[in-house]
């Protein structure tokens, strides 16, 4: 394929982010991996070795705005255009129940996974529907939260349902731009912040019992399948878990 194509990936520091680029990087794209460490961003871009060259680690908050901006003001200078932006970063409160967040750690959250991948998507769409060829292609992941949730996940389940809405809508107000938009809702995948799910996690009937992952690679594998979609398709909602978690029947 061409080697002129161009993504952008929030949260590109580890886990999810971190496999999307090394796999989009894999294939040839121009990448800029956005995060707010550095050090990681450089790390996730050594690890794409010959391909390294390729990447533009750039800081950033994702739930600020002049910050994004900045983001793919340098990445179209950088690259002129702009194919695939990936809207991964995301964090949670733990808490044992709702009543238990706090109003700063909800709006923490409201702010890195509703507001941030608000904020890229309309960057990303103002340089995608002025481009030529105009058009191009959003992901937003969902998480398995954006259909059910966890106890005490009150913060993470509302911003991830809202993303579907998000998702929904961009994918409406793309069309006239021939900009895509899907989301890929992920269930476990080995990353950080699974970690501790290896050592029980709580479930809806009050039992703690440790839950199955599946290795991250894959994810970043299925990003880079719908992301080299022709855009006259698409895939609107990709569900990827480990098989055996808690997700599929009753609680």
């Amino acid at each position: 394929m061409a080697d002129n194509r161009v993504a952008v990936i929030t949260g590109a520091g580890s886990g999810v982010g971190r496999s999307a680029a090394l796999a989009l990087l894999g294939d040839g794209y121009k990448v800029t991996l956005v995060g707010r460490r550095l050090d990681a961003l450089e790390e996730t871009a050594s690890l794409a070795g010959g391909n390294s060259s390729n990447a533009l680690p750039v800081s950033a908050d994702a739930g600020k705005a002049d910050a994004v901006a900045n983001v793919f003001k340098k990445t179209f200078d950088a690259f002129g255009r702009l194919d695939v932006l990936f809207n991964n970063a995301g964090i949670g409160v733990r808490a044992p129940s709702l009543e238990d967040i706090t109003p700063e750690q909800w709006q923490s959250v409201v702010d890195i996974n509703l507001t941030g991948s608000f904020l890229c998507t309309r960057e990303a769409m103002l340089i995608m529907k002025d481009q030529d060829p105009m058009g191009g292609r959003i992901i937003n992941n969902g998480s398995i939260s954006a259909h059910v949730p966890r106890p005490g996940s009150a913060a993470y389940t509302a911003t991830k349902h809202a993303v579907t809405g998000l998702t929904r809508s961009t994918a409406l107000d793309g069309r006239r731009y021939n900009i895509a938009c899907s989301q890929i809702d992920i269930g476990n995948a080995s990353t950080p912040m699974t970690e501790r799910m290896s050592g029980g996690v709580p479930q809806a009937n009050g039992e703690v019992i440790p839950e199955p992952t599946f290795d991250v690679k894959y994810v970043g594998e299925q990003v880079l399948f719908i992301s080299n979609l022709p855009l006259d398709t698409n895939i609107q909602f990709m569900t990827i878990m480990a098989t055996k978690m808690p997700f599929i029947g009753r609680g």
